[in-house]
């Protein structure tokens, strides 16, 4: 098999330097002492990876301290569209005028556009004031004064012959070629697995630009609710984002609607006057109407928006151009904030788990097991269920169960969702590091030899208690969602697509097991181990033809039919 995949690649060349040029973004920082920015590039490596199954320093912050501090930051920062030639130097000098700079980037995305973070908050009202209405020639210019800028030259023809000087910060993933060049010039199947997290993960860049993005939907929302928030929430933080993907978004409208716990003097209890509506239902979908109007007519950046309403989780969906993100804004969903906080702590207690899951939802991809258009496929979120599942049922365990961080946790942290209990401990130092010390080359075969041969027609899995469970139903593939116990998250997967799973599991792990017993060496221009792995399987191209034979067939029989009715039609007519 390896001999016929070779020929794929008989033009890679395998150059372990190469992998020094391979530069990560670089993030120009003007500090100011004490604060967030500070902090985080005081706390960055200095360079390479955790090696595998090596101790890491736990994370001392709790989700939501992160979170806040984000918002914090980005409430802080101004997105700004620049000519293409402009001098970095001059810009800072012409943006320092309006107050000290903590740190700032620049990218590409249908132009050239600066995100730059100041150190006060009092800074970006002083550029505002500063600030022109565009004259829009023979249109109207819609007058919201927001947070993203466009920055012109007085005179471009004394600008145009500058060059341009600026290192840009990359915000997508690496192509397929240079992935597996990467891959292939890793010395062991762990590194092949680091290298492609190192170069799939949201970089630090990468993540301000999707708080900020958040935080300008926000300014947007606080015209009709002032004291609303707008989060990120899934793969933006959960620590299992990979560059170019969605940015889902959570308006918060914070405490309307529920009873004050402060006490006042007197004999009378103060409320807001408020419209009712029918259901909460009802309220959510007019909300997201009202503010899916407001970013179709008056949102800088924002096109593309669809109101869909009517769905399960009613939602605005809408294409933020300068940013580059798909954005879907929903509201009154706070299990899914509370999912994503639970995967922040799995990701964040060991560093095999997050190199884990990008390796098998690359693996999935490369296969077409998943997919972006909703349908019969898995989910990564399905699979980053199965993996966490995966390690939790190791032994020793390299992750502990939802019952047992729900053991952990005090009174601060309990909390019930929609009658859902949603308890688990907050605090990363609460949880003592797993003894298990397994390679990552090991757990990925394990992984494809585990589900290549579970019963999925009699188990369900549950990472509640980290064991397989009886299925309720019938579903091909039954995964219980954390939260709300009653769901399957996995209800959407059909018979064949679990097959399909199963079958390239088996493979998978056959191809490892093949270098086991012969190892490939780096130097002989084929591809191994993980880059292997993403190769076109045997599995899809016999199912292809198999496709293939049944529409044929198919095709045979309804011509056969046709003639058939054709000859009784003239016989019939003859007669």
């Amino acid at each position: 098999m390896a001999v016929r995949r070779a020929g794929l690649f008989t033009r890679l060349i395998l150059c372990a330097h190469r992998r020094s040029r391979v530069q990560r973004p670089v993030l120009r920082l003007l500090s100011c002492p004490g604060t967030v920015a500070e902090g985080l590039r005081r706390d960055e490596p200095l360079s390479g990876s955790a090696e595998t199954g090596s101790e890491e320093k736990t994370p001392e912050k709790k989700f939501f301290e992160v979170q806040n501090e984000r918002r914090d930051q980005a409430q802080r920062t101004v997105l700004i569209h620049c000519p293409n030639k402009i001098s970095e130097k001059k810009f800072l000098k012409y943006l320092s005028q309006y107050g000290p700079i903590n740190n700032h980037f620049f990218y590409e995305s249908f132009g050239l556009y600066a995100v730059v973070e100041f150190c006060q908050k009092e800074s970006i009202s002083s550029l505002q004031n500063g600030t022109h209405t565009p004259s829009a020639g023979m249109e109207a210019a819609i007058p919201f004064r927001s947070r993203f800028f466009n920055l012109k030259f007085k005179n471009p023809s004394h600008q145009a012959s500058e060059p341009a000087a600026i290192q840009f910060s990359n915000q997508l993933p690496p192509s397929s070629r240079k992935l597996f060049d990467l891959l292939c010039c890793a010395k062991s199947v762990d590194d092949q697995l680091n290298t492609l997290l190192k170069e799939f993960e949201v970089t630090e860049e990468n993540t301000k630009l999707r708080y900020l993005t958040c935080s300008l939907i926000e300014d947007i929302a606080a015209a009709y609710f002032p004291d609303c928030t707008v989060r990120p929430f899934g793969s933006s933080v959960n620590t299992f984002g990979k560059l170019g993907c969605d940015l889902d978004m959570f308006l918060d409208l914070g405490e309307t609607g529920k009873p004050s716990t402060d006490k006042t003097l007197g004999n009378f209890l103060m409320e807001f006057q408020m419209k009712s509506v029918p259901s909460e239902r009802i309220a959510t979908q007019k909300i997201l109407s009202v503010i899916g109007e407001c970013l179709d007519h008056f949102g800088p950046g924002c096109v593309g928006v669809q109101k869909i309403l009517n769905a399960r989780c009613p939602l605005v969906r809408f294409s933020h151009q300068p940013s580059g993100f798909q954005c879907d804004l929903t509201t009154n969903n706070r299990i899914a904030l509370k999912s994503s906080e639970l995967l922040y702590i799995y990701g964040s207690l060991d560093s095999r788990v997050r190199a884990l899951v990008f390796s098998i939802r690359s693996w999935a991809r490369a296969h077409s097991l998943t997919s972006s258009i909703p349908g019969a496929w898995i989910t990564n979120f399905s699979l980053t269920m199965m993996v966490i599942f995966f390690l939790q049922r190791r032994s020793p365990p390299i992750l502990p169960t939802l019952d047992l961080l729900k053991t952990l946790a005090d009174a601060e942290d309990k909390c019930m969702i929609e009658g859902n209990n949603c308890t688990f401990v907050r605090d990363l130092n609460r949880i003592h590091p797993s003894g298990n010390t397994e390679t990552l080359e090991l757990l990925l075969k394990e992984f494809f030899e585990y589900f290549g041969n579970f019963a999925f027609n009699k188990y369900s899995l549950n990472i509640r208690q980290g064991k397989e469970q009886n299925k309720p139903d019938s579903s091909p593939l039954y995964i219980q969602n954390p939260f709300e116990t009653s769901l399957n998250i996995s209800k959407n997967v059909s018979q064949s697509q679990l097959q399909k799973f199963v079958d390239l599991a088996r493979e998978s792990a056959w191809i490892l097991q093949q270098e086991d017993q012969g190892p490939q060496s780096p130097s002989n221009h084929q591809p191994w181990g993980l880059a292997a792995l993403l190769l076109p399987s045997r599995v899809s191209t016999k199912s292809l033809a198999k496709k293939k034979s049944k529409k044929a067939a198919s095709e045979r029989v309804k011509n056969l039919l046709e003639s058939i009715k054709k000859n009784r039609t003239e016989n019939l007519t003859s007669t």
